[in-house]
């Protein structure tokens, strides 16, 4: 704890203090076991977010200085409001005097609101008496970027204002029908053409294949962001250097146009540079061996000059992404010349806005355009992918994955510091995945840096995520209402959760998936309180059901007619084995090898088949299973209750459609499995080819499955 022993803090003054800054001083946990927080876990979290809780008159003082904050500045950081309803502002000027409000809206235009007669009593702050006046925002300014200004006697206040829709109504979901595709970890589906991972021409190719032949309307993917791009490369796509910007790695190289005009000692070279990686292997993924050999290859094509028209395309795209692309590049360039962990970089270069960072950006411009250029070609190929969907019919196209946050030694830790927490960490309490909780060593927003900058680089993310996409996937939604928190020194089921502006979070998410005609699908399994997954469904934004976990408050089966219709819903998903593992146990096998389960494995084994043979028998019953029947006639059964759920999407993860069984990730470890290096394979674990999907026995059974009346 920051200063002092947890018994000189607990006091009430502290438990207000915990409230003001959205600290939980307990929680009920997933099982329905009331939990209070240790009084040092609090207290660290307080310390993180910046107040002083050295001792008790300390305690006294921070939450004097958080109950004043308001009224020491004019307007709020931030106002974020739903279209087609009033809203009100607090503007806070020095007692007495006059004050003037407008907005300047995104289009040019101008509004200014009318005052209301709601009268506040005066607070006194730091020796004057400071008056509020309240302003009507009105209902029907349209949706967008805004800027709200007020006039005083102190001068010109600003804050950003946003309108946001007041519920998503995404094309894709305009005739009210169901839609389906796959779920697939695309760097682990490998065509006989890709360097050794699964990459965007592979994508575009499952995209095409699955809307075209067999009817899909979507492909979810594992989140494309990039990584450190420097060995070891972070397998995990859900511990991602940045969050905005893709991983390179995903690239194919034969498909960027400037490599039709290499000579042919360039092409040779960038020949036998991949020659060997499509020599793929029943072995795990090996991404360092795929970035060495792209990325030379990268800069063999780089030496053809752009014709003058792309030269164009390349800067319009630079300056659309602007100062949060060139960061990004200067921190690959930086990290290639003193290492990835930007803390222990000469002092001068470990903040963007430094004047040394500006002059080494300048003095290494070919350096920092390297990583430019590559995130352009990014944009051209992911914008081919989702063309591609669309040319073949699909209603929504590709859909993306939001990961959490980011690793704390990264690019987003680097060029967004002043608005993250560093002594902190983001995980999740002890859960269905692990038993032990979770601890994913990622820095969370500040929420009131967050809302002092406007929520622009919050707002920046999803534009560029979006930009070539038919919807995205939230990975734990739960975050946008609230968060849990680890401070630096305990284990990851010592935390507790901050509470955040969901309101603003969501109401920013929808305008821009509004704007970029995207659905949004949140992940909404875990400790999640029911008032969340209706403030989703408010907002227009889907839930997510996995078969495994459909169960009423007491445990018993909820039978797929009862299931939500406003989701994505599906047997598995990416942080369990496939259904054939899963039947198999696969998840309880890794668990006990791993030292994981909290109770003795046999325990654990029966409750398992006991809970999965509950859902076998619903299959028997409905006439979907005859007998016992083998694994893939299960697997299929078992898709035939998802089919039978009202969920607007269903999703098939592609390791089912041939057998696999190995898991992808075992949450809450690291090295202890192979987490995201598994490649796809068949029920023996012989590789699997994107080729060889269209011959797959499953595919004709399963889409049956999830078509069949119920």
């Amino acid at each position: 704890m920051a200063g002092a022993a947890s018994g000189d803090l607990v006091t009430p003054d502290l438990l207000e203090l915990a409230r003001a800054y959205g600290v939980a001083v307990d929680y009920w946990d997933q099982s329905g076991r009331h939990v209070e927080v240790d009084d040092d876990v609090v207290s660290d979290v307080l310390a993180a977010l910046g107040a002083d809780v050295s001792s008790a008159s300390a305690v006294q003082r921070s939450l004097s200085e958080r109950m004043l904050a308001p009224w020491r500045r004019t307007l709020p950081p931030t106002m974020v409001v739903v279209g087609g309803r009033y809203a009100q502002v607090p503007v806070h000027v020095p007692h007495g005097t006059d004050v003037r409000v407008w907005i300047e809206l995104e289009d040019g235009g101008f509004v200014e609101p009318v005052q209301s007669d709601r009268w506040v009593d005066p607070v006194e702050v730091d020796g004057r008496l400071v008056g509020e006046a309240t302003f009507v925002i009105p209902a029907d300014l349209p949706l967008g970027w805004h800027a709200l200004k007020a006039f005083s006697d102190d001068g010109v206040a600003e804050c950003t204002l946003v309108v946001t829709p007041e519920r998503l109504h995404p094309p894709a979901l305009s005739d009210g029908g169901r839609l389906w595709g796959f779920m697939a970890q695309i760097y682990s589906v490998r065509s006989r053409r890709s360097w050794g991972i699964g990459d965007l021409a592979d994508l575009r190719d499952l995209v095409a294949w699955s809307g075209g032949t067999l009817g899909a309307d979507f492909t979810l993917v594992n989140p494309l962001h990039s990584a450190n791009l420097y060995p070891p490369m972070t397998p995990s796509p859900y511990l991602p250097t940045t969050r905005r910007f893709p991983n390179p790695l995903y690239l194919r190289i034969e498909a960027i146009p400037e490599y039709a005009y290499l000579g042919a000692k360039g092409r040779k070279a960038v020949r036998r540079l991949g020659k060997p990686l499509r020599k793929a292997t029943d072995g795990l993924l090996d991404r360092d061996a795929a970035w060495t050999a792209k990325v030379a290859a990268l800069d063999i094509i780089r030496g053809v000059p752009l014709s003058p028209g792309r030269q164009a395309q390349y800067d319009a795209f630079v300056q659309r992404e602007g100062d949060g692309l060139v960061d990004f590049a200067t921190w690959c360039a930086l990290a290639d010349a003193f290492g990835g962990r930007w803390r222990d970089w000469p002092t001068e270069l470990r903040h963007p806005r430094s004047p040394d960072v500006v002059a080494w950006r300048v003095d290494h411009a070919d350096a920092v355009e390297r990583y430019l250029w590559m995130q352009w070609l990014l944009d051209e190929q992911l914008e081919s992918t989702q063309s591609a969907s669309v040319d073949v019919g699909m209603r929504a196209g590709v859909i993306h994955d939001l990961a959490v946050g980011v690793t704390s030694d990264g690019a987003d830790s680097w060029r967004l510091q002043d608005i993250l927490v560093p002594t902190v960490s983001v995980g999740a309490p002890p859960d269905m995945y692990n038993q032990l909780g979770q601890d994913w060593a990622q820095p969370p927003w500040h929420p009131d840096a967050l809302a002092d900058c406007g929520y622009r680089p919050y707002a920046e993310m999803l534009r560029t995520l979006l930009r070539h996409a038919g919807g995205v996937r939230i990975d734990h939604v739960l975050g946008l209402f609230r968060q849990w928190w680890i401070p630096s020194g305990h284990a990851a089921d010592q935390g507790t959760f901050v509470y955040l502006d969901h309101e603003a979070l969501l109401g920013i998410l929808a305008l821009e998936a509004h704007r970029a005609g995207a659905l949004v699908i949140g992940e909404d399994l875990g400790t999640v309180e029911p008032w969340v997954q209706e403030a989703l469904r408010d907002r227009g934004i889907l839930g997510t059901s996995i078969l495994w976990f459909e169960r009423w408050e007491g445990g018993a089966l909820r039978a797929p007619e009862h299931w939500r219709a406003d989701v994505l819903a599906s047997v598995s998903v990416h942080d369990l084995p496939p259904t054939a593992g899963y039947l198999r146990g696969e998840h309880v096998r890794i668990r006990d090898e791993l030292g994981l389960l909290t109770r003795p494995v046999d325990e654990e084994r029966a409750k398992d088949a006991a809970e999965t043979g509950e859902w076998l028998e619903v299959a028997r019953s409905r006439g979907w299973l005859d007998g016992d029947g083998d694994e893939s006639a299960l697997v299929v059964a078992l898709h035939h209750v998802v089919g039978a759920s009202p969920a607007r999407l269903v999703g098939i993860s592609l390791p089912d459609l041939v057998g696999d069984v190995r898991a992808q990730n075992q949450p809450g470890t690291d090295q202890e499995y192979p987490n995201w290096r598994v490649p796809l394979a068949d029920a023996r674990g012989r590789v699997v080819y994107l080729e060889d999907l269209p011959h797959a026995a499953l595919a004709a059974p399963l889409l049956g499955a999830i078509h069949a009346t119920p």
